[in-house]
């Protein structure tokens, strides 16, 4: 099964580059679809004729950011060398009710 999933252009490139192996989301019913195995397609949010696909390798699932920050090298996940992911940067992204409820992937 093929999912598609849109991407600012940071992560975009670094995914393409192979930098960054794990992408953060909300593990809402869409998410909750994707499988081991399964391909998605990134597309870049600007330019939508730029896209390509990964082939999922592993799910790792947990009840907030902050648990999933510390289970990962904040270079795979796309933070820059040195830089210190914090949880609350993914609230601009996804709610803390929205992460309560669904959990993060």
């Amino acid at each position: 099964m093929i999912h598609r999933m849109k991407l600012q252009d940071d992560p975009f490139r670094k995914i393409q580059e192979g930098t960054k192996t794990i992408e953060l989301r909300l593990n809402d019913p869409k998410r909750q679809k994707v499988k081991v195995g399964d391909c998605i397609e990134f597309t870049h949010l600007e330019d939508k004729t730029r896209k390509f696909q990964v082939k999922v390798l592993g799910l790792h699932q947990f009840d907030t950011f902050a648990e999933l920050f510390q289970a990962f090298s904040p270079v795979a996940m796309g933070y820059n060398e040195g830089e210190m992911p914090k949880a609350e940067d993914m609230e601009q992204y996804y709610s803390k009710e929205e992460q309560a409820k669904y959990g993060v992937l």
